[in-house]
């Protein structure tokens, strides 16, 4: 079937100047990133765009740039090539779902409100979510007491739950933070590691360091680490465990074994939100069928107050060629079953 090639324009509006530079990016770098993956071309003078190209991808560009103005207009922040593409890769997702529905008018998803997005206030800025499933993420975490986050690395889901977590801390909703992860994927055995028990479990915590550092600064998070209001701690170190007034991640939950995601849900007291985050494609236990994370899904679909996301490979803030690998590995692996 043979494009139909078109041209149209678009005004976006208020005009102004700072966010249409960073809309554009140094030397068009922005508009230049969206006419390669689109495969058009897209002139503009002053907040007046126009796009040369197939009539279906012109419409995705003008959603793609309408988006990315009105999250410059609400942050006041520069645009990032992470969020090009981010953004890119909601709204081909958005265009793919209508098509599986089989409605043809491809348009009628361009005329749709675009929303605010939600942002979360950390001490070091202000950190927004990118695309339809981030917000859906953020939504269910502020509303849910148990969450489960589960699709590829780079989506955003151990990010956002730490974000939510340090906002909830400086709100003084809550008076403390675990971060915990199983310390080694297969089985925690830490006694084979060199050093101390710090020593031995920081390499796999660092992640959610680096998290807490970017959002509170080292200082500050370092302060709060040392008087035990941020605890970083293995899952071997629940057991036994009631936690009130706290916000707790488990990350990496697909290397759990079902006994210890039982284990850590029962540690889950009053006044507190527990989000529990992996990836069901990187399990590293002797056998898949062990996950906790899987097994969790079958157990606790349907309890009240308790939220399930799932990302996808669009929401991979990372290298465009991330996704097509993630893609790809997915495609593989569902043919070779």
């Amino acid at each position: 079937m043979k494009d139909h090639l078109a041209s149209r324009s678009m005004v976006l509006e208020p005009n102004d100047t700072k966010g249409l530079a960073s809309l554009c990016g140094k030397f068009d770098e922005h508009l230049h990133q969206i006419e390669k993956r689109l495969n058009i071309k897209i002139h503009n003078r002053g907040n007046i765009f126009s796009f040369y190209g197939d009539s279906n991808k012109t419409l995705r560009a003008e959603r793609i740039l309408t988006t990315l103005y009105k999250d410059f207009l609400f942050t006041g922040k520069d645009l990032t090539a992470d969020q090009i593409h981010l953004t890119i890769g909601h709204v081909n997702l958005e265009l793919s779902m209508i098509k599986s529905k089989k409605i043809d008018d491809e348009a009628s998803i361009m005329s749709e409100k675009i929303k605010i997005p939600l942002s979360i206030k950390t001490k070091t800025g202000i950190i927004k979510a990118h695309g339809a499933n981030q917000q859906k993420y953020i939504e269910a975490i502020k509303t849910h007491a148990i969450n489960f986050g589960e699709g590829p690395a780079g989506t955003g889901k151990t990010y956002l739950a730490v974000a939510c977590a340090v906002e909830s801390l400086l709100q003084d909703k809550i008076e403390r933070i675990l971060l915990v992860r199983p310390a080694v994927e297969a089985g925690e055995k830490l006694g084979f590691l060199p050093g101390d028990i710090s020593q031995k479990v920081d390499p796999y915590l660092r992640p959610l360091y680096d998290a807490l550092y970017e959002m509170l600064g080292i200082e500050t998070a370092e302060k709060l680490i040392d008087r035990n209001i941020i605890e970083v701690a293995p899952l071997a170190f629940m057991r036994g465990r009631t936690l009130k007034n706290s916000y707790i991640i488990l990350d990496e939950s697909q290397n759990t074994t079902r006994e210890q995601m039982k284990m850590f849900l029962t540690r889950i007291g009053f006044n507190s939100t527990a989000v529990i985050t992996g990836d069901a494609s990187q399990i590293d236990l002797p056998t898949r069928g062990q996950s906790g994370l899987l097994h969790v899904y079958d157990v606790l679909k349907g309890v009240e107050g308790i939220s399930f996301s799932r990302f996808v490979s669009q929401d991979t803030v990372r290298h465009p060629l991330v996704t097509k690998i993630v893609d790809a590995y997915e495609t593989y692996e569902k043919d070779n079953l």
